[in-house]
């Protein structure tokens, strides 16, 4: 499933040119225990766009938000 994120993000990420960073959240135990339930899980920062599948819109409202 994390990859199936991963390549979905990847049109928006070159649209709109953010970077992708995928951590193992099971390498880190204060990270397996916010987001354990919810992987994969997508963050701009610490803040959840969406999680277990790509939510488009949020992702697009985030940067326009920004940009």
């Amino acid at each position: 499933m994390c990859h199936d994120l991963v390549d979905a993000l990847t049109p928006l990420q070159q649209e709109l040119g953010f970077v992708v960073e995928v951590v193992d959240v099971d390498a880190f135990p204060a990270l397996e225990e916010l987001w354990s339930e919810k992987v994969p899980v997508v963050l701009a920062g610490d803040t959840e766009l969406c999680h277990y599948f790509l939510d488009e819109a949020a992702v697009r409202a985030h940067f326009q938000r920004i940009g």
